[in-house]
């Protein structure tokens, strides 16, 4: 099961990609996301990995399994028999760029979490895409 989302943003695309990097910052752009810590340090790399804290959801540590720098990381967590993978990607379009993040369910129980929770997926991509796309850029540092 795959759910995606996809809009313009007045940003650059290195500037959205900022933002996606930077996902400790993530709980300040989307409330839907209410806590992120990077086990690791350093730029996001594949093998990065970061626990995340979801209103409602229990606490989820990701792993950054594909990553183009200034273009799209996947990450995925496992849980339940469902694998979910997320990816965040961003695009140039003229003076801004176009954003799409997606969400995959795979494993044994994904056609039922899919159907339990399709809405609430929906839902939160949906915020997570309106973050990016009103985000500020982080300050370097």
């Amino acid at each position: 099961m795959e759910y995606q989302v996809s809009g313009p943003a007045s940003a650059a695309a290195a500037d959205v990609w900022r933002l996606f990097a930077d996902v400790e910052r993530w709980p300040q752009l989307n409330r839907n996301v209410t806590e992120v810590r990077r086990v690791d340090r350093g730029p996001l790399q594949v093998g990065s990995e970061a626990v995340v804290r979801q209103p409602g959801l229990p606490r989820a540590r990701w792993r950054v399994t594909e990553l183009e720098p200034g273009r799209m990381f996947v990450w995925e967590t496992s849980s339940g028999g469902v694998t979910s993978v997320g990816v965040h990607q961003v695009e140039p379009a003229g003076q801004g760029s176009v954003i799409t993040i997606s969400l995959r369910l795979r494993g044994p129980t994904a056609r039922l979490v899919g159907a339990l929770t399709g809405r609430r997926i929906r839902r939160s991509i949906a915020m997570e895409l309106a973050g990016f796309q009103r985000g500020e850029v982080p300050a370097h540092g």
